[in-house]
């Protein structure tokens, strides 16, 4: 696992790269194929990028080929690109953190191939990795749970420790605190991107520990059909996990990436296009959002959640403005400024209002 030192080292040093790109130019018209890890259909991460492949492939009336199950390898990455590569193909588009290594290497022995990723911290003058400021929408999900909280305890049941995830993790339990200050928020790292039963037992412990809000970070709806089974309310993650509960799911936060594969894909069409290394986008284009919150929300909490949703939207509110402090007191950010990106992707701590150990 990269530590965060190291990321932000490496992310200043694609931004660094990226300012210095001449741009690329693909060989003729586009010919588009997407990499998947798992199946289509899993009910997660790819099933939402499937959906964005889905809708850009109509809205630009293209045919977009893709591949399912392959290994998280840099071997099993640049075998599948070299049979793309010897089809014609010129945009290749992965979706895995894993995939990042053997993209990088791709992309340096193709520098006529626009390739790109989402996820991840590899770039290159030809690969451009992006993801979403998915803290957004986890704040207003916290918002939601701290609302309907009894207990003043909620949980969220998480993949690894990284920074995509952590920012997660904090933004929702900072969410919760803005709605009511004495929610404390259980986290549990489940070390797998998918496992449904290790996110059932998770989240069973949550609830016996009292909680009575339990979040998915994850990609199965274990944890929602856990708190279901339990009469407690839950957040699903990457698609709408409310037929999973339908009494107890207060909102998901979801993927909408067909929002930055269109115009990426338009981009990666013309003349000398430049990768923009590692890019983040957000609200403004709602490439991660929430589903329509449950009427167990309290009409007035909905209209602050609304209000809060609009201004990330301008850019006139951030879930990290200070004061940020973790969970020692220790300040990270003072009031009056707000994270910036290398502090996201640094990001290796919880902040106040957490219950969990940070592992090492």
């Amino acid at each position: 696992m990269l530590s965060a030192k190291k990321i932000v080292a490496m992310v200043l040093a694609v931004f660094v790269s990226a300012a210095a790109s001449a741009g690329v130019t693909i060989e003729g018209d586009p010919k588009v194929a997407f990499i998947y890890f798992s199946p289509k259909n899993d009910g997660g991460w790819t099933e939402a990028h499937e959906r964005g492949r889905a809708n850009a492939a109509k809205a630009l009336d293209l045919d977009i080929a893709y591949v399912e199950n392959v290994p998280e390898t840099a071997e099993g990455v640049r075998q599948v690109v070299d049979l793309y590569l010897d089809r014609g193909f010129n945009i290749i588009i992965g979706t895995s953190y894993g995939f990042g290594d053997g993209l990088l290497e791709a992309a340096e022995a193709n520098p006529n191939v626009a390739f790109m990723n989402a996820a991840g911290v590899t770039a290159a003058d030809n690969l451009e990795t992006f993801y979403a400021r998915t803290y957004e929408p986890w704040y207003l999900a916290g918002m939601a749970a701290g609302a309907v909280s009894k207990s003043n305890k909620i949980g969220i049941v998480a993949g690894f420790p990284v920074s995509v995830v952590n920012w997660d993790i904090n933004a929702f339990t900072r969410g919760a605190r803005s709605i009511n200050p004495e929610i404390e928020v259980i986290a549990t790292f489940a070390n797998s991107w998918y496992d449904p039963v290790k996110e059932k037992q998770a989240a069973e412990a949550m609830l016996e520990q009292g909680a009575d809000v339990i979040a998915c970070n994850m990609s199965s709806t274990a944890v929602v059909v856990a708190a279901e089974a339990a009469g407690a309310y839950s957040i699903g993650f990457q698609n709408d996990m409310s037929a999973a509960g339908p009494n107890g799911h207060l909102t998901s936060v979801v993927f909408n990436w067909e929002n930055y594969y269109i115009d990426a894909i338009k981009r990666m069409s013309s003349a000398n296009w430049v990768s923009k290394g590692l890019p983040l986008a957000g609200m403004e284009i709602a490439l991660a959002d929430i589903t329509p919150l449950s009427d167990a929300v309290p009409q007035d909490v909905q209209k602050k959640i609304a209000k809060a949703r609009q201004s990330m939207s301008d850019g006139s509110f951030n879930p990290y403005s200070g004061p940020v402090n973790k969970q020692n007191g220790e300040v990270v950010i003072p009031s009056g400024s707000v994270m910036d990106d290398g502090g996201l992707w640094g990001m290796d701590y919880f902040v106040e209002g957490v219950i969990g150990t940070m592992p090492d």
